[in-house]
């Protein structure tokens, strides 16, 4: 292996080693924290102390203030009342709660939707959205950004000094808006505009001589139509990169008002909602870093076996971790399901031990604190039946609230244990993977998938599943990342692609970096315009082959792949490649009129090899061997953890998690010193231990 990598692992920022940013607000002798949701506006004053002493008793370090509460804050336009709030802080204070303040940009007051009817979003339709939900206003509306950073400046004026606050929280899970307001399609062409200076360069970029779609002024522009057949996919790809910026761009308006009042103590986040087609995730560049919220039982996963819905699908907090981690080098999670919730498809009851298993999967991935919605159950409103740490009376403890509790004390117990000094085990970080990402990409492949059976995050899991049962750390990066960092670099599906990512991907495996690259990678270019040249052609050098043409098979016609006399059933992408000389072919179709075409190709480039599997299999199983290969061919020594079992290593300690259907047994060096759990992990159990 290059002497590169060795060294590397130790230095490298993410998942290693924590940005220093994360120190100063996060003591690294603390580990993490937990904290949970309250909301004094929803509970007679009178009984707030009880409730705040509560959860304080019950372990928790912080606490979590104003997120939707714009009406009690400024009843009136101009008026604000922070006397209630004030109270709250100062009972956090008396029971040593730290407090994240948030801004309540998500529910709007009344007072202004009624005046500035303008600042809801608008359907494709025309129809208005109205008050009494959340996140109906839409983030391109001149109205509620002016309103909103007022509301939020005079907020950051209150508390920005304040030492009892720890940091602030921005809106709450932000997404992306398809609003067809007046504002949004002035702002939509502003954008435009800005991107591409002329008109006739964004004639050329969206092609739109396709169709008699020429535009002569960027004021004849309108935003996309769902319902409308056959739109300009550059003009709809296009409005997801508005949507995305319109996200970000007001995050960070807020967060620039918050600092020009916010003690340098005081940390900056906001919360979103892990998805892998959405580009406003890490676009907010005055966030300190981000967060996340996971619930990992609602009815959505079935998880592993009869009654893994009771515990969700094993990779969902391991892949949110490992994306949202190297962001900004260290992460926190704001909202971590607390046990049975209200709002999905079949809200059943987590398997006891299940949010006990979640918290140290947040905790191994190195999060440096998790949050739960909420502490106490609401008796009223959209979350009735939502679970909390306790009941609605306020007193009693739920499940996932001992489970809660209970984890801040083996916390405790890790923190006595502490080692500075400890470093990760050699045999771990040496399996050290990344991912390239590219959150655009995944749009334009979503906009134009081919084929029913191709699943883009499904096709990143089949690597990152296989990465995690040989108990290497995971990073998705971005193109601007240190590639020469990581001993194995994947690049799942990368199909819009500029030649500098292409010229940087060849120079890492030049260097003595192990490339390996998939299906659908270098079709187009960065405007998602296929090359004027052969298929793929800036690729070809890299991957060592040619691409003859691609297949895609109907569900009830699957074929196979043939690797090591194995067949592997496939129908969502396949590439026939042809080899240039000195490649080596790995595997080949079978079954098919071009049976004993090569599927998946490997070569050396300079110091380092290329590797190319030209085809999506159904199970992953083919991925997974490939990579063993691969592995096996550098000489790095890997684990065979069955699918539900992950280990990851963090401070000096080694955490063992469940999630299948069965019992496992860990097998730990003689000095291990067990801190909780034991050998033997029963499903939706988890084993941590001191190296």
């Amino acid at each position: 292996m290059n002497k590169l990598f060795l060294t590397a692992t130790l230095l490298v920022s993410g998942f290693l080693v924590f940005a220093q940013g994360g120190d100063r607000f996060f003591p690294p002798s603390q580990l993490t924290t937990v904290g949970a949701y309250y909301y004094p506006e929803h509970w007679d004053s009178s009984q707030w102390e009880r409730d705040i002493r509560k959860m304080a008793e019950m372990g928790f370090e912080f606490t979590h203030f104003a997120e939707f509460a714009w009406a009690q804050l400024e009843p009136e336009e101009g008026k604000y009342d922070f006397a209630w709030l004030d109270k709250a802080v100062a009972l956090a204070a008396k029971y040593n709660l730290g407090v994240v303040m948030c801004t309540s940009t998500a529910t709007p007051p009344v007072w202004l939707t009624r005046k500035h009817p303008e600042i809801l979003m608008r359907n494709e339709d025309g129809t208005l959205y109205d008050h009494g939900a959340r996140q109906h206003a839409s983030f391109s509306s001149s109205f509620y950004r002016s309103y909103s950073l007022k509301m939020v400046e005079e907020l950051a004026r209150r508390y920005g000094q304040d030492a009892r606050i720890i940091g602030w929280q921005l809106d709450n899970e932000p997404r992306k808006f398809m609003d067809f307001s007046n504002d949004a399609h002035q702002r939509f062409r502003d954008w435009l505009r800005e991107k591409y200076q002329t008109i006739d360069a964004l004639n050329k970029a969206w092609g739109t001589s396709f169709w008699s779609a020429l535009y002569s002024s960027f004021d004849q522009i309108n935003i996309p139509r769902p319902s409308q057949w056959g739109t300009n996919y550059h003009q709809r790809l296009d409005h997801s990169h508005f949507a995305d910026h319109e996200t970000a761009s007001f995050l960070d308006a807020q967060a620039r008002v918050i600092r020009k009042h916010a003690s340098p103590a005081q940390w900056i986040t906001s919360n979103y909602i892990p998805m892998y087609d959405v580009g406003y995730i890490g676009q907010s560049r005055e966030l300190d870093f981000v967060s996340y919220t996971r619930y990992m039982v609602y009815g959505g996963d079935r998880g592993i076996g009869r009654k893994g819905y009771r515990l969700g699908e094993y990779t969902r907090i391991g892949m949110a971790n490992d994306f949202f981690r190297p962001l900004k080098g260290y992460y926190g999670v704001m909202e971590l399901q607390p046990g049975q919730v209200n709002w999905g498809t079949v809200n059943s009851q987590p398997l006891p031990g299940a949010v006990s298993l979640w918290l140290w999967h947040v905790f191994a991935g190195g999060s440096r604190f998790t949050c739960t919605y909420r502490f106490r159950a609401p008796t009223y409103g959209y979350e009735q039946y939502h679970y909390g740490i306790v009941g609605p009376d306020g007193v009693t403890p739920t499940p996932g609230g001992l489970e809660f509790s209970l984890f801040t004390r083996e916390v405790e117990k890790l923190r006595k244990n502490y080692d500075p000094k400890a470093q990760l085990p050699s045999r771990y970080t040496k399996r050290k993977a990344a991912l390239l990402f590219d959150a655009g990409n995944v749009m334009a492949i979503n906009m134009n998938p081919q084929t029913r059976e191709w699943n883009t995050e499904g096709h990143f899991l089949k690597y990152y599943r296989a990465l995690k049962s040989f108990g290497a750390p995971v990073d998705f990066i971005r193109d601007t990342a240190r590639f020469e960092d990581y001993p194995v670099l994947i690049v799942p599906a990368l199909q819009q692609v500029n030649r500098a990512v292409l010229e940087k991907l060849k120079a890492y495996a030049a260097g003595g970096g192990h490339l390996v690259m998939t299906v659908r990678t270098g079709h187009q270019d960065q405007n998602g315009h296929f090359w004027e040249a052969p298929f793929a052609a800036p690729t070809r050098e890299i991957m060592g082959a040619d691409i003859e043409f691609y297949d895609l098979l109907p569900s009830h016609a699957p074929d196979s792949v043939v690797y090591n006399r194995k067949k592997y059933g496939w129908t969502s992408w396949g590439e026939i490649l042809k080899p240039h000389s000195g490649t080596e072919t790995w595997a080949t179709f079978s079954g098919d009129f071009y049976a004993g075409k090569a599927a998946v190709t490997h070569h050396r480039l300079g110091k380092g090899t290329v590797t190319y599997l030209g085809v999506d299999s159904r199970s992953g199983d083919l991925e997974k061997d490939i990579l063993l290969k691969l592995y096996r061919q550098l000489r790095i020594p890997v684990e065979n953890y069955p699918p539900g079992i992950l280990v990851e290593y963090r401070d000096g300690f080694g955490i063992a998690l469940n999630y299948s259907d069965k019992p496992y047994e860990m097998t730990l060096r003689e000095q291990a010193k067990i801190m909780t759990g034991t050998r033997v992990i029963n499903p939706g159990g988890v084993l941590v231990w001191k190296e």
